[in-house]
């Protein structure tokens, strides 16, 4: 038999593996995201029963999700109690920006984690319900700032709210799959800006449709109010459906 140095391995002498000692394997997404589904579905109960209707705004960063937020207020107060709950990793510029618009607010932070989970919406919704004594009959959770892990964790809501601004390109939806097919309402922001970008309204519309043929597209400007006032009447619509 050949002599090998210290540097070698003589694999000939090695034995077979037990196949009984085989480690089992444990999927741990599966398995993380189907605790999280029972656990959402199980607050979305809840929530129907107390008549709050929770709102999960995703969008990638920058789309302008905050500006949306405080544009629909103008629609939206003295005809709905409403609050909101702003996700970041870090920071509470959001939340105080809201704060200092009159509408009832809390920040999130996911501790480096690039989502919301059930848990972490239930503990957002008992945060701001302390903040108030009204009771909210609509509730948004402004989601981390990412196209792709909010769209797999369900939070419980009752409805699923995606922007899209003009200057990220038509092509999010073909792109980003997963969040066009879980959302209930596409927003299509910034439009202000379309004569300067190369976007193309049917292409957007398109690429979203094929994922998601049932989703609802709405254009509109935060900035200056173009296209909000409609989508805030979609909002009161939907939230009232489900709190009847």
């Amino acid at each position: 038999m050949a002599k090998y140095g210290k540097d070698y391995v003589d694999f000939g002498m090695m034995t077979k593996p037990d196949l009984q000692s085989t480690p089992r394997i444990i999927e741990l997404k599966e398995s993380v995201l189907a605790d999280n589904n029972k656990d959402a579905q199980d607050l979305r109960e809840q929530l129907h029963r107390e008549k709050t209707c929770l709102i999960n705004l995703m969008s990638g960063p920058g789309s302008g999700k905050t500006t949306t937020l405080l544009a629909l207020h103008k629609y939206l107060q003295g005809r709905i109690s409403w609050g909101v709950m702003e996700a970041d990793i870090d920071s509470d510029v959001d939340a105080r920006t809201l704060l200092k618009a009159g509408i009832p607010a809390v920040q999130l932070h996911t501790g480096g984690m690039c989502h919301l989970d059930a848990d972490m919406t239930r503990q957002g919704l008992t945060a701001l319900a302390d903040t108030t004594d009204a009771h909210l009959d609509l509730v948004v959770l402004e989601n981390i700032g990412n196209l792709v892990c909010p769209a797999e964790f369900d939070t419980g809501a009752a409805v699923k709210m995606t922007i899209l601004s003009v200057p990220e390109g038509d092509d999010k939806p073909a792109k980003y799959p997963l969040m066009y097919e879980e959302c209930d309402i596409m927003v299509i922001n910034k439009i202000d800006t379309l004569p300067v970008f190369d976007f193309d309204r049917s292409r957007a519309e398109k690429y979203a449709r094929l994922r998601n043929p049932d989703i609802q597209i709405f254009y509109i400007c935060a900035r200056t109010g173009e296209g909000v006032e409609v989508l805030a009447e979609e909002i009161l619509r939907r939230a009232a459906e489900w709190n009847a």
